[in-house]
């Protein structure tokens, strides 16, 4: 007779979740704001494509030239 794994270890309660976000916090603290820059940049192509605004994605392509070069 074999129990299920989540008898013994059932979900993570608020403590444990916010135990979580201070390690995963503390770990990529510092490349968080990139990773969410990037991850916005994503949304707003992925919403362009959708709508077949080809013109912005250029658009978007030069400007993020544009803000490599100046970083």
């Amino acid at each position: 007779m074999s129990l299920p794994f989540a008898v013994f270890f059932g979900m993570p309660g608020p403590t444990e979740m916010i135990i979580i976000g201070v390690i995963i916090l503390l770990l990529f603290g510092n490349r968080l704001p990139g990773v969410m820059r990037s991850l916005g940049r994503g949304v707003v192509e992925f919403k362009k494509g959708l709508s077949g605004d080809d013109d912005g994605a250029d658009k978007a392509v030069t400007d993020e030239k544009k803000d490599s070069k100046s970083a």
